[in-house]
């Protein structure tokens, strides 16, 4: 979704100020002071990640516009350069070589007389079907949407149309094209969040786009001429929400292709507010179906990621479906205590269909490379919990960014919950365990700090356990307000952000009563690596 003005300085030292830019009484956002400590110094750098994207300065949502080019990942992001909370929507933009570290550029895309600049897609016109490149020098493409707010406010259905721009510098400059926009409102309120594929067996450019409750996909053989072909998920999914920032690519398991069709809802997330759900079936070119007509699946079943979609134009050598989410939550995200700049992304995240006891579903694992950030390994030993098992001494960890690798035998005869405590001198923790009782994954941050900024903030967490064996795996990346738990093999996931007053630099096993089987692991202390 998305949904900002005219100033960002980009951490490479570039102040871009463009004139022209208005904004409506209703628009215009107010940024929200900082605390002060005991001695009147600002703490407004406080619960910024070391190792998360964050923007530079000042308000972030949705990610966007993501393609791999020339050996770069390109991220756009939801921003607003003039407050710490939503306004006039421009697209944030940053490039990586590894998805770890990020280079800040300056704006891509500003509003202009059409409208803001809300959530879109892009990609590498390689064959220069669109006729804005050559041969020697084919264009970036991007899709956005084009969100008008007069003619929101005038109460019209038709103020969200569909605008392409394209970039012959490698994304580093961006020219929109003179007949925006491509593709016209058919009277919807909610029509937004186009998403672009070459699809190879119709020689067509596919676009999925989000339409109330359900998504419109068209085709075009140049991107700028689009042809509607068919409606889904009228009733198929949750619709608890309106529908945003959809996904639609194809993926191998058990020897044959599927199509999977990624979906941002808000509200209607399985633990409240946003999330994104997703499903699994078969696109011909015009149509998808869904294998699972009955079942809503998430990709995520914490409350803070939202509106992931994923890399265009990766490789095949490379092989993989990169993906990464906003690490926040719709219900909160404009009341979050922090200051200086406004909300992350979850890591890169590669995708994969696994076969389980369900049916297919969606894995999710950590990139590799975010293997570059460990700065300490430590062994875990295998040993019998009781209570407690502190494994920042065992590890000798005493930073707020941490990975550990925890495997557990499933305990046979009893209903204890287990799991790992987050904690601070403060006595503030975070647990991240599982109840085998109830054979679910939660995540509990009701002691994690500050937690009164918004109502509902504290809630209890919970997923489903998809794997049926009698180990179970642990996969956690914490940093320094937030945890990411990537579960039996990620084929369960949960996100969660969190403010504690002090960082969590302590960790711990823990079982509520009886005695826990740990099979041992691995810990890893975590650096920042410079941008």
């Amino acid at each position: 979704m998305s949904k900002l003005s005219s100033f960002v300085c980009a951490s490479v030292g570039l102040c871009v100020l463009m004139a022209g830019c208005q904004t409506s009484s209703q628009e215009n956002a107010t940024a929200t002071a900082g605390p002060s400590t005991a001695s009147g110094q600002d703490t407004l750098e406080q619960h910024r990640p070391l190792y998360h994207f964050t923007p530079p300065e000042q308000w972030m949502n949705d990610p966007n516009g993501m393609v791999f080019y020339d050996g770069e990942y390109h991220l756009f992001y939801q921003h607003y350069p003039d407050s710490n909370v939503w306004g006039p929507m421009h697209w944030g933009h940053a490039v990586s070589r590894n998805l770890v570290t990020w280079e800040h550029l300056p704006i891509a895309l500003y509003p202009d007389s059409i409208g803001m600049i809300f959530s879109g897609s892009s990609v590498a016109d390689v064959d220069n079907t669109s006729g804005f490149g050559s041969a020697d020098n084919p264009p970036l493409v991007a899709m956005f949407t084009y969100h008008n707010a007069e003619g929101e406010r005038a109460r019209r259905n038709d103020y969200q149309t569909q605008g392409i721009a394209y970039s012959l510098d490698k994304g580093r400059t961006w020219e929109k094209y003179a007949n925006n926009p491509v593709v016209n409102n058919p009277g919807l309120r909610d029509f937004r969040d186009p998403n672009l594929f070459w699809h190879e067996p119709t020689q067509r450019w596919v676009l999925i786009l989000a339409a109330g409750d359900r998504v419109r996909l068209y085709n075009s053989p140049d991107l700028k001429a689009w042809t509607f072909l068919s409606e889904f998920g009228e009733k198929n999914g949750d619709h608890g929400g309106v529908w945003e920032c959809p996904d639609l690519f194809p993926m191998m398991v058990n020897g044959q292709q599927k199509w999977v069709m990624l979906l941002s809802i808000n509200p209607g997330g399985p633990n409240g507010g946003s999330a994104t759900q997703y499903f699994v079936g078969n696109f011909d070119g015009k149509k998808f179906t869904t294998d699972y007509p009955n079942d809503t699946l998430w990709i995520d079943y914490g409350p803070d990621d939202y509106a992931g979609v994923t890399w265009s134009n990766v490789p095949e050598s490379d092989g993989r479906r990169l993906f990464i989410g906003w690490m926040s939550n719709w219900d909160y995200a404009k009341e979050v205590p922090t200051y200086a700049w406004r909300s992350a992304m979850t890591v890169a995240r590669t995708l994969s269909l696994v076969q389980t006891d369900a049916g297919v579903r969606l894995a999710s694992r950590p990139v590799q490379e975010l293997e570059q950030l460990r700065n300490g390994s430590y062994t875990l030993s295998a040993a019998t919990v009781r209570d407690s098992l502190d494994l920042s001494h065992q590890a000798n960890l005493q930073s707020p960014a941490m990975e550990f690798k925890l495997s557990f035998d499933l305990p046979k005869t009893t209903a204890s919950d287990f799991g790992v405590r987050l904690f601070n001198d403060l006595g503030e923790e975070v647990r991240i365990g599982y109840e085998p009782q109830a054979k679910q994954w939660y995540i509990d941050r009701s002691r994690s700090g500050k937690t009164d900024f918004k109502e509902g903030f504290v809630r209890r967490i919970t997923a489903p356990r998809l794997a049926e064996s009698d180990t179970l795996t642990m996969h956690l990346y914490v940093d320094v307000a937030s945890v990411e738990l990537f579960a039996d093999d990620g084929t369960t996931v949960m996100t969660s952000i969190f403010f504690p007053n002090e960082d969590f630099t302590h960790a711990a096993l823990f079982t509520e009563r009886d005695s826990l089987h740990f099979n041992g692991g691995e810990a890893f202390s975590l650096t920042q690596k410079p941008l």
